[in-house]
């Protein structure tokens, strides 16, 4: 049998809530982008949620690096 283990939570309650509220906003049509379109994708809804817990200063792992911009930096290497 193998012992428990604790893990930590990677998000905090704060951002854990604001993910849930812009997700019960997306499926009511009412969650926008930055440039005023409705949100259609969870993950979309998702990052908006994480991004706007992380301004408020909630505990948010960083970002991680675009696909688009590793493919840039290692071209300008090779």
């Amino acid at each position: 049998m193998k012992p428990k283990i604790q893990v930590m939570a990677k998000y905090s309650k704060k951002s854990q809530e604001k993910v849930k509220e812009n997700m019960e906003e997306m499926k009511e049509g009412k969650l926008k982008t930055g440039t005023g379109k409705k949100v259609t994708s969870r993950k979309q809804a998702i990052a908006i949620g994480l991004s706007e817990a992380r301004k408020e200063g909630a505990k948010v792992p960083k970002q991680k690096e675009s696909s688009d911009a590793k493919k840039s930096t290692s071209k300008k290497n090779s």
